[in-house]
Protein backbone atom coordinates (compact mmCIF):
# COMPACT_ATOMS: atom_id res chain seq x y z
CA UNK A 1 0.00 0.00 0.00
CA UNK A 2 2.70 1.93 1.00
CA UNK A 3 4.67 1.78 -1.90
CA UNK A 4 2.03 2.43 -4.26
CA UNK A 5 1.08 5.93 -2.70
CA UNK A 6 5.36 6.66 -3.24
CA UNK A 7 5.31 5.26 -6.47
CA UNK A 8 1.78 7.69 -7.77
CA UNK A 9 3.67 10.45 -6.06
CA UNK A 10 6.66 9.88 -8.36
CA UNK A 11 4.38 9.73 -11.52
CA UNK A 12 2.53 12.81 -10.00
CA UNK A 13 6.36 14.62 -9.64
CA UNK A 14 7.09 13.67 -13.00
CA UNK A 15 3.75 15.49 -14.58
CA UNK A 16 4.44 18.28 -13.13
CA UNK A 17 7.71 18.59 -14.56
CA UNK A 18 6.65 18.02 -17.76
CA UNK A 19 3.79 20.52 -17.38
CA UNK A 20 6.11 23.04 -15.65
CA UNK A 21 8.55 22.46 -19.11
CA UNK A 22 5.45 23.24 -21.60
CA UNK A 23 4.36 26.23 -19.73
CA UNK A 24 7.69 27.32 -19.57
CA UNK A 25 8.42 26.97 -23.68
CA UNK A 26 4.43 28.87 -23.72
CA UNK A 27 5.73 31.28 -21.74
CA UNK A 28 8.82 32.16 -24.12
CA UNK A 29 6.72 31.74 -27.36
CA UNK A 30 3.92 34.39 -25.83
CA UNK A 31 7.58 36.66 -24.96
CA UNK A 32 8.83 36.47 -28.66
CA UNK A 33 5.52 36.99 -29.95
CA UNK A 34 4.75 40.54 -28.02
CA UNK A 35 8.70 41.47 -28.33
CA UNK A 36 7.92 40.62 -32.81
CA UNK A 37 4.74 42.39 -32.51
CA UNK A 38 6.34 45.54 -31.21
CA UNK A 39 9.18 45.44 -33.81
CA UNK A 40 6.55 45.08 -36.59
CA UNK A 41 4.04 47.37 -35.66
CA UNK A 42 4.93 49.50 -32.89
CA UNK A 43 8.27 50.68 -34.29
CA UNK A 44 7.29 51.58 -37.80
CA UNK A 45 4.15 54.34 -36.33
CA UNK A 46 7.10 55.94 -34.06
CA UNK A 47 8.76 56.08 -37.00
CA UNK A 48 6.07 57.84 -38.91
CA UNK A 49 5.36 60.05 -36.19
CA UNK A 50 9.05 61.77 -37.19
CA UNK A 51 8.61 61.22 -40.94
CA UNK A 52 5.55 62.75 -42.04
CA UNK A 53 6.46 66.10 -40.50
CA UNK A 54 9.54 66.30 -42.23
CA UNK A 55 7.59 65.04 -45.64
CA UNK A 56 4.84 67.50 -45.44
CA UNK A 57 7.36 70.09 -44.69
CA UNK A 58 9.75 69.57 -48.07
CA UNK A 59 5.96 69.26 -49.54
CA UNK A 60 4.53 72.40 -48.50
CA UNK A 61 7.70 74.01 -49.65
CA UNK A 62 7.74 72.83 -53.27
CA UNK A 63 4.17 73.89 -53.73
CA UNK A 64 4.94 77.24 -52.62
CA UNK A 65 7.97 77.05 -55.01
CA UNK A 66 5.38 76.49 -57.74
CA UNK A 67 3.56 79.61 -57.00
Amino acid sequence: MENEILKKIEESDQKIDEIYKSVEKTRKYFLWTLIITLAVFILPLIALAFIVPSFLSSYSATLEGIY
